[in-house]
Formats: structure tokens, sequence, C-alpha cells
């Protein structure tokens, strides 16, 4: 284009050419927001995982104290804490580059401790991990610190690297990229002019990864001592009670254990979702003094280990009956808590006289009477109801507690997340929202919406990332997981799921490493 000579067109010509090039480097709001979404997805997947090496690394401390399984724990602990170690040190690394983007992106920290910054800078990823003697340095020294901890983590034990060799979720292959200025240099096809939040999710990206492969290497470490064989050396009943009958304020006890179990697998015994602490004996004892008049029922549940080291579970419903001196009473039909936002049966009864010379009121909620003796309860909110019998005038209260319903778990199969081979996961159509050990059958939920983010194998050089609305897997969730293999991790974040009382849960995130 030949310029004219005209000042004031040749300045109008100067300006044109110069917003021409500043509409080419801007970034639309609607790609650095779907940036910060996934980072977010990604800082919460690595919580998740943060808290599953957690109750691993737990797990090792009582497996090391426990002498059927002390000599191999003492072998393959600390194993699983050198990867703890070597994963500890990346990820502290890689946050340190987070914050020096941060500030090359003039970082400013409100009194509410919120981070803001320049979320489409495209010089700081470029200056600091790509260009000038600095910048080649870090971008270098990020790869050769990947490289280092992806070796080291595998040279761990021969069993690790046999086992990771070729899947775990850290890979580091260079991007595809249409452009050959920088081909082959892997920095450069990360980094160079790329807005500073994506930088930032690329690096929370690599976090997720370091902390998927401890994860799945401690998981392994931790399998190898949980294959002790058990030997079945102490016994005891199943589940038994002191009293089934009892007056206002006696003391009940409830005693709960395995018929056959070994001191290597003491049983975990909970009673109304409550863990009891075992004795000398390995018997959990229950006491508790109990209350008004009324019919109550108590579940406990025992867990523990087969002969072939499985794990098993027992389920015992304890029933006893509180009197009064009326001869009335009141009995949850499911327990003494009353469950908001469902039908709650209750059993009434007036002792010596028939129905038709009780009545029942209750002071928190609705009371519909269903049969002769029998009601349903439904309450709204509150901590506390009371229902009050009647019988010949004479009234007798008795107390109830009003909860919510406790929050289900999110599960695709029959796992809650962790290692599952990549068969059975791609076999598996959508996710559920459970309740483990309710007293209530058949309570459902149903999951509404959950975001999909896959990373590793197959999704190197694009991150996986889906929204899904319902329970079951939609077409990009589908195409995402048919895309994954041994070596990619999914997690399911952000998961909806609504209760029989309306209400709309927000679940904890599940990550899932395939192999």
């Amino acid at each position: 284009m030949s310029l004219p000579k005209e000042p004031r067109q040749k300045m109008i010509n100067v300006m044109y050419l110069v917003l021409t090039a500043l509409l080419a480097l801007n970034v639309s709001s609607e790609i650095l927001n779907a940036f910060k979404t996934v980072n977010n997805s990604l800082l919460s997947s690595n919580l998740a995982i943060d808290h599953k090496n957690e109750a691993i690394a737990k797990s090792f401390e009582e497996l090391a104290k426990d002498p059927a399984s002390k000599e191999k724990a003492v072998i393959w602990k600390p194993k699983a804490e050198k990867a703890h170690q070597l994963a500890e040190d990346v990820t502290k690394y890689l946050e340190g580059l987070k914050q020096e983007l941060k500030k090359a992106s003039k970082l400013v920290v409100d009194k509410d401790g919120k981070e803001h910054f320049s979320l489409d800078n495209l010089d700081a990823a470029t200056h600091l991990l790509v260009e000038g003697p600095v910048g080649t340095k870090n971008g270098k020294e990020l790869f050769q610190k990947l490289s280092d901890f992806k070796a080291q983590l595998l040279q761990i034990d021969p069993a690790i690297q046999q086992q990771f060799g070729t899947n775990l979720p850290l890979d580091l292959a260079i991007p595809e990229t249409e452009s050959k200025v920088g081909k082959g240099d892997w920095a450069y096809s990360y980094f160079h002019m790329t807005p500073s939040i994506a930088a930032i999710t690329i690096l929370s990206k690599f976090q997720n990864d370091v902390k998927n492969s401890e994860a799945q290497v401690a998981d392994f470490c931790h399998q190898q001592v949980g294959k002790v064989k058990f030997v079945f050396d102490q016994f005891q009943a199943i589940a038994s009670q002191s009293s089934e009958y009892l007056m206002p304020g006696q003391e009940l006890k409830i005693t709960g254990g395995v018929g056959a179990f070994s001191s290597a697998a003491k049983p975990l015994v909970t009673i109304d979702g409550a863990v009891v602490a075992l004795n000398a004996q390995g018997v959990a004892e229950y006491k508790t003094t109990v209350g008004g008049p009324g019919s109550y029922s108590k579940k406990v549940v025992i867990k523990f280990k087969t002969p072939d080291g499985k794990d098993g579970q027992k389920d015992a419903e304890i029933k006893y009956t509180v009197g009064s001196p009326t001869g009335a009473s009141v009995s949850a039909d499911a327990t003494k808590v009353f469950y908001i936002g469902l039908n709650n049966p209750i059993s009434v009864s007036g002792g010596t006289k028939g129905d038709e010379a009780t009545q029942a009121s209750i002071d928190n909620g609705t009371l519909t009477k269903t049969a002769a003796g029998k009601y349903d309860v439904t309450v709204t909110g509150g901590t506390e109801a009371n229902i009050t019998v009647t019988v010949d005038g004479k009234s007798t209260p008795f107390k109830f507690r009003v909860k919510p319903i406790p929050e289900p778990v999110a599960m695709v199969g029959r796992s809650k997340g962790g290692r599952i081979p990549a068969n059975e996961f791609k076999a598996q159509q959508g996710l559920r929202a459970d309740l483990e050990n309710f007293i209530f059958e058949g309570v459902k939920f149903s999951v509404s919406s959950y975001s999909v983010i896959a990373v590793g194998k197959g999704f190197t050089e694009n991150i996986g990332l889906a929204q899904n609305v319902g329970a079951a897997f939609g077409a990009e969730t589908r195409r995402i997981i048919d895309k994954a293999g041994a070596g990619t991790t999914i997690t399911f974040d952000d998961i909806k799921a609504v209760g029989p009382d309306g209400r709309t849960r927000t679940l904890p995130p599940i990550p899932f490493n395939l192999y």
C-alpha cells in the first residue's frame, strides 16, 4: 500500500495499522474465563488428590504399628514417603513460577486477600519462560525438573518402574503446532505469547500430573502391604445389648464385634454412623443413658477383613423399649431422628388403652395417621420435635432430634475415585450419588450436573473439559472418556445432586486414575 502525501491521511492509516495489530493480539474475555474455569477445577482436583494422599499416609502409620503388617510396611512406607517428597518439591517449584507470572502481570492483593492480575498479559510467560537468558534458563529448568521428577519416581523401586514405566500421568511430549517457529522447543510450544491465565492453567495442569503420579505410586506401595494374610485368632459375638426394656435414666450398653477376627484386622464398628472405639479384646462397647419413653433402634455396622484379606460388612439393628409410667409409647420405625424432607414412619401406643383412646400431636412438623397406631411425620426445619401422646387426659412428651439428610457420596460404578482399569471405567454410563450406611432404605439423590476434566495421556496438548447436564454421560463427556486410556486422569468436579428434601448439594470432586 502506498502512503498518501497528505499528513492527516498518513496519520489515519498508521492508526488503522496499529488498531489492526492490537485486535490481532486481543484475547476474548470468553477464552480468558474458560481458562479461569479450567484452572479452578484443576485446583479443586489437586485438593481432592491431596486428601487421598494424606489418607494413604495415615494408613501407612497404622500399618507400621501393627505386628502383622509392620514387616512389609517398613519396606514400602519409605518408598511412598519418597514419592511424596519428590512431588512436594516440584509442586512448590511450580507454585513459585505461578506467583512470578502473577507479579509480572501486575499482581494486586486486595484487603480480603484476593489476587487480581492482568489475565490477558501476553508478555509475562514469554519473558519468564521462553525469551532471554533468564527466560531460557527457567523454561529449560522447568522441563528438567519435571523430567527428573518422573525419572526419580520410577527409580524408587523396580516394581514401580515395571508398573508405571509407560503410563504415568505426567507426559512431557512437545505439543503439536502448525507454526514452524519454535518447533521442537518444549517451553516455546507451551508458553510463547500465551496469556498469563493460560500459562498459570498449564502450570496447574502439571501440578495435577505430579500429584496424580504421586497418588498412583503411593497407592501401589500401599497395596503391597495390604496383601498381608490374616490369621483369625480371637472370637466374639456379633452384637448384643444389656437389656431390651429399660426405664428412663437407666444405662444401655451395646457390644459389637465379629464372630471371629484377626488382631491384624480389627473391625471398624459404627453405631448410628459414629465410630465406636475397640477395647483390648477387639470389641466395641457403646454406652448411653436412655431418655424418654418409647421404642428405639440403633443401627450397628461392622466392617472387617475376611480370611482372604477382602473387605466384609455385617449390619445389625438393636431394638429396645423405654417404659412409661402411663404405659404410652412412641417409636420411630427407622430411628430416633426425624429427617427433613422424608416421610418418617412412627408407631404410637397408648399402653393398655386402644387406639381410639389415644391422641398424638407434634410441635414442629406434620403428623399424618396412616393406620391404627401408625403415623408419618414430616418436618421442614429446626433441630428438635416433640410428640405428645395423650391417654385418658394424661399427656407424655417424646423428644426427637431433627436432622438434614446426610451428604451423599459421588460414585462411578462401584468406585469413589482412585485407580481403576481403563476398560472398566469406559463401560460406565454415568455418575450417581449414593447414601452410605443410611438407616432409611431407598432414599435417592439425583445428579443434576457436573464438570469433567481430563489430563495426562491423550490430553497433553489440550485439556479435556466438558460440562455435563444430568447423571448420564453426555456426548461431550463420552467423547473425552472414549479418548482416555491408561495414564489418563479424569476428575468430576462441581457435582450437583438434589435430594428428596429439594436441596441441591455440591459434592467433593472425585479423580480417577486410569491404568
